[in-house]
């Protein structure tokens, strides 16, 4: 069977739990609706998979066309994946990058729990007080391709480093990118395929020395991504890419 065209289903829209709602219509709308009818120009009948971002997916057949942005769906199968109990949540430091939105789509990509900006030291300006809707479109559009179904939680934190001190205790590992670090202090995959995990990455330029040392007090422990200085996406996509190792090869 070849591999279908998913749609995000906003949760609230969901029709219910598995084995209880085949049969039930959902309406998608928006542009999740236009695409399907004018991109892919499904006809009633025609079969797509839809998720809710939330664990939640199933397989639902177009039944009628009520408009170029309204599409009728009739569910065939749900499903329902657990949330995951481990994983990383990457707290970034707040960067004027061109390649915040590569990344969220990587983060996507690479089963991350979570990503938080903060503002640290050396940002550049100050993230929005929340996260943005955009963000979020990025990783739906990101899990419709990779075929996610649960989408990283986005946040943004306030109060700098002490703000990061503060949510220490929701995790069962803390860590931080720290350039004082000795080269063997690397990231063990092993280590983060157990548990909530957060790695703290400070902005271009690293975290500030008493940025580091505030953290170490609050037991962050120091790691460093080898002796050369990586860009902020790079070093990054580097925490992620260990995580989604160690949860493939040491998973619970």
């Amino acid at each position: 069977m070849a591999r279908l065209n998913s749609y995000h289903l906003l949760p609230e829209l969901w029709p219910g739990q598995p084995g209880q709602q085949e049969g039930a219509r959902v309406l998608l709308t928006g542009p999740e609706a236009r695409h399907l009818l004018g991109v892919l120009r499904a006809k009633p009948g025609d079969t797509v998979r839809l998720f809710d971002g939330q664990g939640r997916w199933g397989l639902f057949q177009l039944v009628a066309v009520t408009g170029k942005d309204r599409a009728e769906l009739e569910a065939q199968s749900l499903f329902v994946e657990p949330r995951p109990a481990s994983g990383l949540v990457l707290a970034l430091g707040w960067n004027k990058s061109s390649r915040r939105d590569w990344l969220l789509e990587k983060a996507v990509e690479l089963d991350a729990l979570g990503l938080i900006f903060w503002t640290a030291a050396r940002s550049q300006g100050e993230p929005p007080p929340v996260a943005k809707d955009s963000w979020r479109e990025k990783s739906v559009q990101a899990a419709k391709q990779c075929g996610a179904t649960w989408l990283p939680e986005l946040g943004v934190l306030a109060g700098g480093v002490e703000g990061l001190v503060r949510v220490a205790a929701e995790y069962d590992g803390c860590y931080m990118l720290d350039e004082g670090a000795t080269l063997d202090a690397r990231p063990d995959p092993a280590k983060l395929a157990h548990g909530r995990n957060l790695i703290v990455l400070g902005p271009e330029g690293g975290l500030e020395r008493s940025e580091a040392e505030r953290l170490a007090r609050a037991e962050f422990q120091a790691l460093s991504l080898g002796p050369r200085p990586l860009r902020w996406e790079t070093a990054a996509l580097y925490c992620l890419g260990l995580a989604h190792f160690g949860r493939t090869r040491y998973r619970d």
